[in-house]
């Protein structure tokens, strides 16, 4: 094991079929790096749930996030924003939040001792990794540290949207989308550009493609350069008898000069002007000659042969013009979303441009300032380069953008900082409640002297559990601490040292015998597509040659276990094992038992993944019934995707009460003069009928 590396949340799992195993904890680190989920159709079920997939940066979640998550599940979206980094659905449907603190246990614990924990890791689906405890971490995770002066709201650019304490806490820039895809350093304009695998799995029209046959090309053949001209380009639709036709088309040059502006008759008859969105009315339009060969001439006419089209979803605009063009930036595509999500223009207009765009009290949207927008944006995109993007924290703000439009955020950015800054217990207070502390006499934290909060102390973890089981149920939140000895500091060191041979070993395999004429060649690529390897190496000590074979994730080598064990390869019957050592004598067990995890139900490893996969998986998903999340793991120094992922697939239990109780059970970790251990988080949301407390003292 390795549990103070990003591998801390990911085992191996039993498969049948070659290249594809079930996974095991499949990490939230993993979760992040891919960052790309399909949501659950199934709004009948009206109970608090929390997303399958956790979106930690650098395998951790923060204290300020974990009081993000914590204040949100008291107050709602109608006061804070969402947590940046887990979604959290039904959460008026929740009746309580139960936190057990185990003081001085930390990750390292948890995989040490991991069969001993089987009741925790069977109810909590959702696994994480903490930092190091700090010197209060209750006090942290509750916000009672995290306090700011009021009023003093920060801002991303002048007249921009303004921006939530949290979310600036939690923004981890080498893990934003933006950063992942660009890097951190600034672009050209033609890595901005989509590649023409990007075009053809966003559906742009493409020479030669089905339902391409009769448009246009714009004959723009020149090569591009990081100096090319960019044109902003808008259309405007109506619908028509044969379905969305053009009505109007603005182009607008970089000089922010509009070159062509005309409205268009469509030739089919018009069912809708689709008025709200266009401007465009039947007195507009009833004068009109122009038709849409004409604008595809003068189209054709005005743009230089290494033209740049820039717009905000261009493929719907060319394809009401019916035209191809090869050289395209699309601005919802430039400013990367999680989760295959885009930003629209009118909120990249105010948080990037600080500006103020389709204004509700005018009719339709104005093309030439939609035009002219997004040549603004990927403009601003190439003078400051994506860091300046990723400072912007663009996700939280887009979340509380939305409660703004729904009218439910407070009306003015100070009381947004007010509410942002608030500690779980002002949330509570606002609310009429208070927040229960059971904890063993001996503790000092800052929380026990917190008002609005009642604590009681007790003598022993066992006292502190029997009065769990008594007082949960009074309050809508609690925090309930245990208390353990840290281990010795040698002592530590040794298991920590023990688990990293432990991972290793149980990551690798030997395979043999093979003839002495062996192809070895074949037989590396054979082992490497079981997934990504750390080293092999031939085995000369035994009578036959061998190969011994360590790789970096454990779901590879159960897949070469299953796959290849018993079967003839080189005219040989071969044998793949793991080494026999004493760390290993219980890994058949250790892998049962991550079978039966509730975080790997559902979890299938796939092997040879290429780059192109995620697009095709999106294309061909009806194919793949139940398919919940895709998890894309990425090297972390160069940022390019495995050759490996993990597929999520829903399982649904029955009879399952709407009122919930949210509950984590937090390992803080350590932290002394000799080293420091991350902690653990588990997290999950218990239904009303299921006691909690006495099922963590069995």
């Amino acid at each position: 094991m390795e549990p103070e590396k990003e591998k801390a949340d990911r085992q191996p799992k039993k498969g049948r079929k070659r290249r594809r195993a079930p996974s095991k904890l499949v990490g939230a680190a993993e979760a992040m790096r891919a960052g790309w989920e399909f949501e659950e159709r199934h709004p009948e079920v009206k109970k608090a749930r929390l997303s399958t997939v956790l979106f930690a940066e650098n395998c951790e979640v923060t204290h300020a996030q974990l009081c993000e998550l914590l204040k949100y599940a008291v107050l709602g979206k109608s006061s804070v924003p969402k947590p940046s980094w887990c979604q959290l659905f039904h959460q008026n449907n929740l009746s309580n939040v139960v936190v057990f603190v185990l003081q001085g246990m930390s990750q390292l614990h948890f995989y040490r001792f991991y069969l001993e924990f089987g009741f925790l890791r069977k109810a909590f689906r959702h696994k994480f990794r903490l930092p190091s405890s700090s010197s209060d971490f209750l006090a942290d995770i509750v916000g009672l540290q995290k306090k700011r002066a009021a009023g003093d709201p920060s801002r991303t650019v002048e007249g921009s949207l303004p921006s939530s304490a949290g979310s600036k806490v939690s923004v981890h820039l080498q893990n934003d989308p933006i950063i992942q895809k660009y890097g951190s350093k600034k672009v050209g304009l033609t890595r901005c550009l989509l590649t023409k695998e990007e075009m053809k799995t966003f559906h742009f029209p493409l020479q030669g493609f089905p339902d391409c046959e009769n448009f246009v090309p714009t004959k723009c053949n020149g090569a591009v350069t990081d100096s090319s001209p960019l044109f902003g380009l808008d259309c405007e639709m109506c619908l028509t008898s044969k379905g969305r036709e053009l009505t109007r088309i603005s182009l607008v040059a970089e000089g922010g000069g509009c070159v062509l502006d005309e409205l268009v008759k469509p030739d089919n008859k018009i069912l809708d002007y689709l008025t709200s969105f266009s401007g465009i009315t039947k007195k507009i339009l009833d004068p009109v000659a122009t038709k849409l060969k004409d604008v595809q001439r003068q189209l054709k006419a005005l743009l230089p042969a290494n033209a740049v089209l820039v717009g905000h979803s261009l493929d719907v605009d060319l394809k009401a013009l019916k035209m191809i063009h090869p050289y395209v930036i699309d601005t919802s595509l430039l400013y990367v979303r999680e989760q295959g999500r885009r930003f629209k223009l009118k909120f990249l207009a105010k948080a990037v441009l600080g500006k103020d765009i389709q204004n509700p009290d005018k009719l339709g949207h104005d093309a030439k300032e939609d035009a002219r927008t997004t040549l603004e944006l990927a403009r601003y995109f190439l003078k400051y380069g994506p860091k300046k993007i990723a400072e912007l924290n663009l996700e939280a703000l887009a979340s509380q953008h939305e409660l703004q439009a729904a009218d439910q955020e407070p009306s003015n950015a100070t009381e947004v900082a007010q509410q942002s800054n608030k500690s779980v217990l002002e949330c509570l207070d606002s609310v009429g409640q208070k927040l229960l502390f059971l904890t063993r006499d001996a503790d000092t934290s800052a929380l026990s002297s917190a008002k609005n909060c009642r604590t009681i102390k007790c003598l022993s973890n066992k006292e502190v559990l029997e009065q769990a089981r008594v007082e949960i149920p009074l309050f809508p939140f609690s925090v309930v601490q245990l208390s353990f000895e840290m281990l010795s500091p040698a002592l530590t060191e040794e298991m920590n040292k023990r688990m990293r041979i432990k991972w290793t070993e149980i990551s690798t395999v030997y395979a043999g015998p093979f003839s002495k004429h062996c192809d070895l060649g074949a037989l590396r690529k054979l082992f490497k597509s079981f997934g990504p390897v750390r080293s092999m190496s031939l085995v000369l000590e035994t009578h036959q040659p061998h190969f011994c074979v360590q790789y970096e994730v454990l779901e590879a080598a159960q897949l070469a276990i299953e796959s290849l064990d018993g079967t003839v390869v080189e005219d040989t019957c071969i044998k793949v094992q793991r080494p026999v050592t004493e760390l290993t004598l219980d890994c058949d067990t250790l892998v049962n038992e991550l079978e039966r995890d509730s975080e790997n139900r559902g979890a299938v490893y796939l092997a040879g993944v290429s780059r192109t996969f995620k697009e095709r998986l999106l294309q061909q998903s009806s194919l793949f019934l139940g398919l919940e999340a895709v998890i894309l793991p990425k090297d972390l120094r160069s940022g390019k995707p495995k050759k490996y992922c993990f597929l999520k697939f829903k399982s649904f239990s029955s009879a399952q009460r709407a009122l919930s109780t949210l509950c984590l059970i937090l390992l803080p970790g350590t932290e002394s003069t000799h080293g420091s251990l991350p902690g653990l988080g588990l997290m999950g949301i218990k239904n009303e009928e299921e006691s909690v407390a006495p099922n963590i003292c069995s």
